[in-house]
């Protein structure tokens, strides 16, 4: 609810004049549970991350500027989903990302398993060089929607990759991308060269089973989340201050947060081939 819609309420409940500035005090008592929260310790592996970033615009010295929220959203070992930070910086870059997990290793975090990301550029190398034995893939959906950007529109229902991304094998993938390049290497040579330069991390998924591949080969999961806060914040084409958007993204956090009471589907198959494919890894963490 924006301040006015707080104000008619609490007139139309209570009879009483309320400010914005017992508004803003009131809700501020959320910022000390948000910094609480973002600070708390963190378990010290993860099977599955999902790292991405939502703008938003802030006013800042007398105009508004864009700012993102870096969102880290976690799979516990027991399969729950777990949002693990919510960062905030002007821009989104691999050097910011480093910041956060930095944050998260500082945190507790020893151990990720496999991190899924868009294909920002030096974000696999930010992730290395912090969690050396973490495994990256790429989110498949975030490459196919920067691929239909260059792409002409009457092109794009004939170009969509789901041969590529939907082969039972990588080998059957790597020839349904063989294909699309003779058919369309020549009129869009850039964004088969794309799928090329970045294809090892694009089809790791494809080395498991399809119990392990469905969750990671996008960031949907992170996505959904942003979903939940774009509901939030709809109606708020911009945000005074940081602390405005931070205490209605808090309280998204909590919402969602109160809907994961149960593990993903599949996890026990899941937990039990992630115990193979990363042997060792999981010794002392999980008991099977």
């Amino acid at each position: 609810m924006s301040y006015r819609d707080i104000q008619k309420h609490v007139a139309e409940l209570y009879g009483l004049e309320i400010s914005d500035g017992a508004i803003t005090h009131i809700t501020d008592k959320l910022l000390p549970e948000l910094k609480a929260w973002q600070q708390h310790p963190l378990e010290a592996l993860y099977p599955f991350v999902w790292l991405d970033a939502i703008h938003y615009k802030i006013k800042h010295d007398g105009h508004y500027i864009n700012k993102a929220i870096y969102t880290v959203l976690g799979l516990t070992t027991d399969g729950h989903k777990e949002l693990l930070g919510l960062y905030m910086s002007e821009t989104e870059g691999a050097h910011h990302w480093l910041s956060v997990l930095t944050d998260l290793h500082n945190r507790g975090i020893q151990d990720i398993l496999i991190a899924c990301i868009d294909g920002l550029k030096g974000f696999p190398e930010a992730i290395a060089s912090i969690f050396p034995q973490t495994e990256v893939q790429l989110c498949v959906v975030h490459q196919i929607r920067n691929s239909l950007r260059y792409i002409a529109s009457k092109d794009q229902k004939a170009f969509m990759a789901k041969p590529v991304y939907r082969a039972d094998t990588k080998a059957a993938a790597e020839l349904a991308l063989d294909e699309l390049e003779t058919k369309w290497g020549e009129k869009y040579p850039i964004v088969l060269e794309s799928w090329r330069s970045k294809w090892e991390l694009l089809s790791a998924y494809f080395r498991y089973p399809k119990a392990i591949r469905k969750p990671i080969y996008t960031t949907n999961a992170v996505e959904a989340v942003h979903r939940q806060f774009r509901t939030l914040t709809k109606t708020k084409g911009a945000f005074p201050n940081e602390n405005s958007l931070l205490k209605l993204l808090y309280i998204g956090i909590n919402q969602v947060s109160n809907k994961w009471t149960m593990p993903i589907s599949n996890w026990a198959l899941t937990i039990a081939q992630l115990s193979i494919y990363f042997k060792g890894r999981l010794d002392g963490i999980i008991k099977i």
